[in-house]
């Protein structure tokens, strides 16, 4: 009875903060914002990539990403992303691309402002360590993308290498799916504890990140499943939006992945009130 109290408890304090807050607007703010980083960042990460000779592994996680995602949202995304990928950059240190990493870092920090306000906390630290911060956060994950590109590049080989010299050991491992897939959700597992941890203002453990992460990830899924039918069997963007209709249903995706971020970081707030 008491457990059945304190979800009650937490779940009306979470809805009700997250209305209360402003949560459906910053929401929006976190979709227009990540809409307008995507493409600077694949503008860095390909020149990123250029830099470390590694140019023609920079599609290959960007593929894998948008292969999870319904078919709907990823093509019209992934189609411009892929001529952002295809063009030749120069050196790193250019203007043009150190400019591209200062606006990608604009998502991280519009981010920052809506977690802000769903741990109910006072952003006190200064502008440049959150500008330092948030270039960290484009930069590592630059680094790491182009790291799983390499990977799942060599992956394949290494799977015909063990069938040909290890019939055995392949029998024991699952489908090579399985594994980007298991790469994949390790991917956002660590990207949402890095969000939750530092990004808002204040300290919080691990334990305490768990359970809105937990709720992203399980909304996420269904959300996108939903989102896909949704935009299948019923909607036709086309005909109302025209030309436009690939952006508004990227930032309808995007939307839809802010507000369960934003969920989750309002239900870890208020276990960690009811827990107070």
């Amino acid at each position: 009875m008491q457990f059945l109290k304190a979800i009650k408890y937490i779940g009306i304090d979470a809805l009700s903060h997250f209305n209360n807050d402003d949560g459906w607007v910053m929401a929006s703010h976190v979709a227009m914002s990540t809409l307008f980083a995507i493409f600077p960042f694949m503008i860095f990460l390909t020149a990123l990539a250029s830099f470390l000779g590694a140019g023609a592994y920079a599609p290959t996680t960007v593929d894998f990403i948008f292969e999870i995602l319904p078919q709907n949202v990823a093509k019209p995304i992934s189609d411009e992303v892929h001529t952002v990928l295809s063009t030749p950059r120069g050196d790193l240190l250019t203007l043009s691309a150190l400019a591209a990493m200062f606006f990608s870092s604009n998502g991280v920090e519009a981010m920052r402002v809506a977690l802000n306000r769903a741990y109910q906390v006072k952003e006190q630290r200064n502008f440049f360590f959150r500008r330092v911060q948030s270039l960290g956060f484009v930069i590592i994950s630059a680094i790491i993308m182009l790291l799983i590109s390499v990977f799942l590049v060599a992956l394949p080989l290494l799977w015909d290498w063990i069938q040909n010299n290890l019939p055995i050991l392949a029998e024991l491992l699952v489908q090579l799916y399985f594994w980007q897939s298991l790469i994949l959700i390790l991917m956002l597992v660590l990207g949402l504890f890095a969000a939750h941890l530092w990004l808002p203002q204040g300290k919080r453990r691990y334990i305490d990140c768990l359970p809105g992460i937990i709720l992203t990830l399980i909304a996420w899924t269904i959300g996108a499943w939903g989102l896909g039918l949704y935009l299948a069997q019923f909607a036709n963007y086309v005909s109302t939006y025209a030309g436009l209709a690939s952006g508004v249903i990227a930032l309808l995706f995007l939307y839809m992945v802010a507000l369960v971020l934003i969920l989750g970081a309002e239900l870890n707030a208020a276990i960690i009130k009811y827990r107070a």
